[in-house]
């Protein structure tokens, strides 16, 4: 693994300079895994929540977040993006749902912080809208799935 690129040689906080890096395709996918109670579920999926489609709401947070990365994470490089996808997949057998992100761009900088902040943030909004139903829903597992361009090539996590 190489050095820590935020950190200049006074061991400072600084943002990294890409303007000499050339432009490539790059997409991240990230998850997370939200738990709930099988009430808490049944209510999303049913359509009977009374604060309205918890999933449509999410996948827009999520979206929204995404697009705001710089303005959320210090030292991230505000990005156009030209795809950001968050899909909400209910796993009634388990109590869960899975979300997934996928952010792309062609750039001088990776779209894993955004794919990271874009899962995490559709899951603060379930949360947010369940919480009155369940107060301890717990958001796990939010990690980076696989990453793909720039100089550190291809990155596909582990099962």
């Amino acid at each position: 693994m190489s050095e820590l690129t935020h950190i200049n040689q006074n061991g400072e906080a600084n943002m990294v300079d890409v303007s000499a890096k050339a432009d490539t395709v790059r997409e991240a996918r990230a998850e997370a895994i939200v738990s709930m109670s099988a009430n808490t579920l049944s209510l999303i999926l049913s359509g009977e929540h009374h604060k309205g489609d918890v999933f449509a709401t999410a996948r827009i947070a999520g979206i929204q977040a995404a697009k705001k990365t710089w303005d959320l994470i210090p030292l991230c490089h505000p990005l156009l993006l030209s795809k950001v996808e968050v899909q909400l997949t209910p796993l009634p057998e388990s109590n869960q749902v899975r979300i997934e992100s996928v952010c792309k761009l062609a750039g001088k900088t990776g779209v894993e912080m955004e794919a990271l902040t874009a899962a995490s943030v559709a899951a603060l909004t379930i949360y947010d809208m369940c919480k009155a139903v369940q107060k301890d829903i717990v958001i796990s597992q939010v990690r980076l799935l696989e990453k793909r361009g720039g100089k550190s090539g291809h990155f596909e996590a582990s099962l």
